[in-house]
């Protein structure tokens, strides 16, 4: 997930040996920083992503022979808890001798992540060169236990009260402006459809093939976003470590997409439906028992139809949830009102039904399931691959949802 540099700070990295206690081993290299003007232990940390595990603040301490309390020194040099490999070509487990699938596809994105902020200055397959960090070969805590990511779109501030950061909606979208706190303590979590080993509906008629997953996952971000601007808690169930919003037309393709931000997403849907279900029944319970009842859950897709066929946008709820019901018939209310105003004489054809869709019945907050296009239809394409097209869908809904 897309790195943002927080402050003014600069260093430079190198390798070293390690040279304290035996917190690593002796013969292993590891990450080098010599600190400048503007860095604390915690800010250093969070650059690469570490100082949310305990056991990585412990051991930075450790390797550096620092005592609680103490800061860093402009000029010196410190070890980061990361160790360096050689990378053998091959994979990922055989270079550093593990077993663990889940663990080298966390590793592999961890260093994606720096490559993309530019933290690592070349990628794994340029210089062969693959960083470790310590928490995932020596801190004794189970990531796949609960392998989700249960940390709500909240993230640090910066020095002016009224924005927020989050990496997810990448670089230029990562400053979140808050306008206000209209939607304190309500939960939503944001669903886009398919991903990972399933790209969803694809569109191969056009000059670059365009995927389900993409385009569903760049409205959900904005629609997260919105959200996040009135103060709310989100959780996108759905996150790619590197595509953040995007303005371009055709979205790339990939496979990289993840449940939570950790967990590998099953090819089998029914599998991949109920690890979807799953994680948001989870922390549905967790905001419970903290008192805070108002929950729910948009799950964003895009239809696949003949190409001939233009279509509008509609929704879904469960039959027999009021709740999921209202949802759908607001967001029904506000597209028919918004065309009217922005498109007058064009008219509106979207619908709203209920369905016993999976993720309509087994998830425990509320939930609307949305249908934007037409993947095949080239005017339904309009809607899709203009970026401020996908603002409108995801502020329109943003709209009707509040209501």
């Amino acid at each position: 997930m897309y790195k943002l540099l927080i402050g003014i700070v600069f260093f430079t990295v190198s390798f070293s040996k390690v040279y304290s206690a035996n917190i690593l081993e002796k013969d292993q290299e590891n990450v080098h920083i010599t600190v400048k003007k503007g860095d604390s232990i915690h800010s250093l940390l969070d650059k690469y992503s570490l100082s949310n595990i305990q056991c990585n603040v412990k051991a930075f301490y450790k390797i550096n022979e620092l005592n609680d309390g103490d800061i860093l020194y402009y000029g010196k040099s410190y070890e980061l808890p990361i160790r360096i490999y050689q990378y053998n070509g091959k994979s990922i487990r055989s270079t550093i001798g593990i077993d663990d699938y889940n663990k080298a596809l966390r590793i592999q994105k961890w260093n994606e992540s720096l490559e993309i902020s530019k933290i690592k200055s070349k990628t794994l397959y340029g210089d062969n060169v693959l960083w470790v960090p310590y928490h995932e070969i020596e801190c004794d805590i189970d990531l796949d236990k609960n392998n989700t990511s249960n940390e709500p779109l909240k993230p640090s501030k910066s020095s002016e009260d009224k924005y927020v950061f989050d990496k997810i909606f990448g670089q230029k979208y990562s400053s979140v402006k808050i306008l206000d706190y209209s939607l304190k303590n309500k939960v939503f979590y944001v669903v886009s459809g398919h991903g990972g080993p399933d790209p969803g509906a694809i569109c191969t008629s056009v000059e670059e093939d365009m995927c389900e997953d993409e385009y569903a996952y760049d409205v959900s971000l904005r629609l997260a976003r919105d959200l996040m601007q009135h103060g709310a808690i989100v959780h996108m169930i759905v996150q790619d470590p590197n595509d953040g919003i995007r303005d371009e037309q055709f979205l790339e393709c990939d496979k990289d997409e993840t449940c939570m931000s950790n967990q590998i997403i099953p090819l089998n849907q029914l599998a991949r439906l109920n690890q979807r279900a799953a994680a948001i029944n989870q922390l549905y319970k967790k905001y419970k028992s903290q008192g805070i009842n108002d929950q729910r859950a948009i799950i964003i897709h895009v239809d696949s139809r003949g190409k001939n066929q233009k279509q509008d946008v509609f929704f879904y709820h469960l039959e027999g949830s009021k709740s999921g019901q209202k949802m759908a018939e607001n967001l029904h209310k506000t597209f028919d009102k918004m065309y009217d105003k922005h498109q007058k004489n064009r008219g509106y054809e979207g619908f709203v039904e209920s369905r016993g869709l999976y993720m309509l019945r087994n998830t425990l907050p509320p939930a609307v399931y949305v249908e934007l296009a037409n993947i095949r239809n080239k005017y339904d394409h309009k809607r899709l691959i203009y970026a401020s097209n996908r603002q409108a869908l995801a502020n329109w809904m943003f709209e009707a949802i509040i209501k």
